[in-house]
């Protein structure tokens, strides 16, 4: 599942946060793309969509590189 897919499924763009925050290795962006395929709910709208993307990709740049873990917390709103 690429991030085009996401994209095209999630009605945002995951792709976009991915380039603005760094430059991601391809097994990178795949990890960020489970989680976030995993994290989102149906109904959600765009701009929640976008900010748990905000929040999973913060949240490996600050060093949660297990997928549980990255999923549990990105789960979480910020300020927890």
């Amino acid at each position: 599942m690429g991030i085009y897919f996401l994209e095209r499924e999630a009605g945002m763009s995951i792709n976009r946060k991915i380039k603005e925050a760094s430059n991601f290795t391809p097994s990178e962006v795949g990890l960020l793309g489970r989680v976030f395929e995993q994290a989102k709910r149906e109904g959600d709208s765009d701009a929640s969509r976008e900010a748990l993307a905000s929040r999973i990709i913060a949240n490996y740049m600050a060093g949660i590189t297990d997928e549980a873990e990255l999923l549990a917390l990105s789960r979480q709103p910020l300020g927890r």
